[in-house]
């Protein structure tokens, strides 16, 4: 096998384990949010995101915390704020006529 076949064997590799890895390091945590580490990290001094110091100093990340995280505070669609305050309209509606 040539040594760019091996590289890339690596790095598919690679992937595959921070795909199915749960608990993650700093820097397999920056690369699965796409930030960078120094962003990562002022993340964490600010008790912004999900993350735990086991032996004090190291950071660790769980996947699904994160993956929760990042799917937090879900900016509504036009059409689901538009549903919305046509339900609340009829709903305010009805109870004038009571």
């Amino acid at each position: 096998m040539s040594e760019e076949l091996r590289q890339v064997a690596d790095l598919i590799t690679a992937n595959i384990i921070n795909c199915t890895k749960e608990v993650l390091t700093s820097d397999e945590a920056a690369r699965y949010l796409g930030v960078s580490k120094s962003y990562l990290y002022k993340l964490t001094m600010q008790q912004k995101i999900p993350h735990y110091k086991p032996m004090g100093k190291m950071c660790y990340f769980n996947r699904v915390e994160l993956e929760q995280w990042l799917q937090s505070n879900r900016v509504s669609t036009e059409a689901e704020i538009s549903q919305k305050a046509q339900q609340y309209c009829l709903k305010k509606g009805g109870q004038h006529g009571n």
